[in-house]
């Protein structure tokens, strides 16, 4: 493509997607909805100005997104999860890929040749989208709730069920055709081979990397080095004929102990979040309104037998794997639409000569279509569960995760030196849960060796802060030593939570009026607050009661330090040994 030509196409895409997100979220459809839509705008299947025909090409490099997307999740899912998880990852996963591919085999008989082409239409159709899904759940913060972890557990395995199907696929081909690649046996070798390095290499190699260009300083490398573990991950993982999200996926897992992961978690959001919203686009553009028009009842009536039969089997196997009536019919309807790996199985179907052209036509179209209802399902599940009363039977705790407000940190410390240390050793006591960030990759290491929740991050990246989770937060803690710093910290932070409450650690009276004008709660200028201290120990050597000195020493405190301005202001600043300064 031309210099020109290519800047075109990039400016119609970001246009379209900017409009149509705006538009639908303007009327509450949400923005996956509003990307679908910009997609057929701009795909090659509409008249008027097209991105590319290539779409094909195009999706497979927005499938990073999908990888990062992954990637995040993984950050924040501890191993320890996964294998609680485990009676939903392998149980209700693996039943509702064999019997939502049984029955879709069933409906497709009716319209195929042969077994072996309605099973593999059956199943490829059985596969739910993990991108979409995913990312609905991560916009409204549901991925750590109960229906949300059933979802999770579903799609994963079903991109561990991809390998198995594709290379099942032989099977089917009446040529005796065979996908290129090695022998089964050597593939298991190579996919045990791609875990172990995945695992290993994140679990001890990167770490080891990030805290050398912590210590150093170096911002840029230490995103680029993250940015590369997750592609490598999902190379391996590609390479091994497995799908690039799961690498991602596994590489962000191993990542979630590591006192960097917030950080890494706020420098990849942005990134993750663009080649997210292109994906949904390219999905868009994948769908071939010629099949709408030349064959409109039978599409509109297999995407109806598509989503009714998935539907219906996952509420009836939620019901069965200890979830509520309610929860069981969000995941239904959340999960009741084709994936994108559906266009990877159709695609090497096509190779082997197993479909058709028209097949695989239909076959992509219903996927997309199936995606692009996939937001409106999800509010008529969410209006049928409301329907349901709240007393249903609750989801074994073992097996799902808490709702993130109870996991959220009711405070957070920026800085966790000498002081920050000694505010969070006092919530300790009192079992308050709390969050620091430090810039010393030295501190960080020290504190959490002792059990600490410290990670390193400056609390001056907003990323951060959305990451942290601030907002759930209720009172932040600035500590910072920097009063430049602690100032750009208190304007970000109250730009970001309007009503948390901000209290920070200020030199001077000078300071702690600038951190107010920033939009500091409470302000203490440790100078004055140390003299105060001093004063009140004076006191007590004169052999003032206690309860007299504090409250002599509350009075000076009084009225924003009213007495102890009014001396400073009076009076010129003396030298230690009492003479004025000039």
């Amino acid at each position: 493509m031309e210099p020109e030509a290519f800047v075109q196409s990039s400016v119609l895409l970001l246009l379209a997607a900017a409009a149509a997100v705006t538009l639908f979220k303007h009327f509450g459809l949400g923005s996956i909805l509003g990307l679908l839509v910009a997609g057929i705008l701009i795909g090659p299947y509409t008249p008027g100005p097209s991105v590319t025909g290539n779409v094909d090409d195009l999706r497979h490099f927005t499938e990073l997104g999908v990888v990062l997307l992954l990637f995040v999740i993984g950050l924040e899912l501890h191993p320890s999860r996964l294998w609680e998880m485990r009676r939903t990852l392998f149980g209700l996963g693996s039943s509702q890929i064999i019997l939502s591919g049984l029955a879709l085999a069933l409906y497709f008989r009716l319209f195929v040749e042969t077994w072996p082409v309605a099973l593999l239409i059956g199943l490829s159709l059985a596969l739910s989208s993990t991108a979409l899904v995913m990312q609905m759940l991560y916009e409204k913060g549901e991925i750590a709730t109960p229906r949300g972890q059933t979802a999770f557990a579903v799609l994963l395995m079903q991109d561990i069920a991809v390998v198995p199907m594709l290379a099942l696929l032989p099977l089917a081909a009446s040529t005796g055709a065979s996908l290129p690649g090695p022998p089964l046996w050597e593939q298991l070798g190579l996919i045990l081979l791609m875990l172990a390095g995945v695992i290993v290499s994140g679990r001890y190699l990167v770490p080891l990397v990030l805290d050398l260009l912590a210590r150093q300083g170096n911002r840029e490398a230490f995103f680029l080095v993250t940015l590369a573990s997750v592609f490598v991950a999902a190379w391996a993982m590609n390479r091994a004929g497995m799908s690039m999200a799961l690498g991602g996926f596994l590489m962000g897992m191993m990542l979630s102990g590591s006192r960097y992961s917030v950080q890494i978690h706020a420098s990849i959001e942005p990134h993750k979040g663009l080649l997210m919203s292109v994906f949904f686009v390219t999905v868009g553009m994948s769908l071939d309104l010629g099949v709408l028009t030349t064959q409109p009842l039978l599409f509109g009536q297999h995407l109806l037998a598509l989503v009714a039969i998935k539907v219906s089997l996952l509420f009836v196997l939620a019901l069965g794997f200890c979830s509520t009536r309610s929860g069981a019919l969000q995941v239904a309807f959340m999960l009741g639409q084709a994936g994108e790996f559906g266009f990877i199985l159709f695609g090497a179907a096509k190779l082997l000569g197993i479909i058709d052209a028209e097949t695989f036509t239909m076959a992509a179209a219903l996927i997309s279509g199936s995606m692009l209802i996939t937001p409106l399902l999800v509010r008529l599940g969410g209006f049928l569960a409301d329907r349901f009363p709240s007393s249903d039977p609750q989801v074994d705790d073992r097996f799902r995760y808490q709702p993130s407000q109870e996991q959220a940190p009711q405070a957070v410390i920026a800085g966790y030196g000498r002081v920050g240390h000694t505010i969070g050793t006092v919530l300790s006591s009192h079992g308050i849960r709390f969050i620091a960030f430090d810039q010393d990759p030295g501190l960080v290491a020290r504190w959490r060796a002792e059990g600490q929740p410290v990670f390193y991050g400056d609390i001056r990246n907003p990323a951060l802060l959305a990451a942290a989770k601030v907002e759930q937060a209720k009172v932040v803690v600035l500590t910072i030593d920097d009063p430049h710093a602690s100032i750009e910290a208190t304007t970000l932070v109250r730009h970001y939570a309007p009503e948390i409450i901000i209290v920070a650690r200020a030199r001077d009276l000078t300071a702690c009026d600038a951190l107010f004008r920033a939009g500091a709660s409470r302000a203490f200028p440790e100078a004055v607050e140390a003299s105060l201290r001093l004063a009140a120990e004076t006191l007590d050597g004169l052999g003032i009661t206690d309860e007299d000195a504090e409250q002599m020493v509350q009075q000076a405190r009084g009225k924003d330090y009213a007495l102890v301005r009014s001396e400073i202001t009076e009076k010129p600043p003396m030298t230690d040994s009492g003479t004025p300064k000039t």
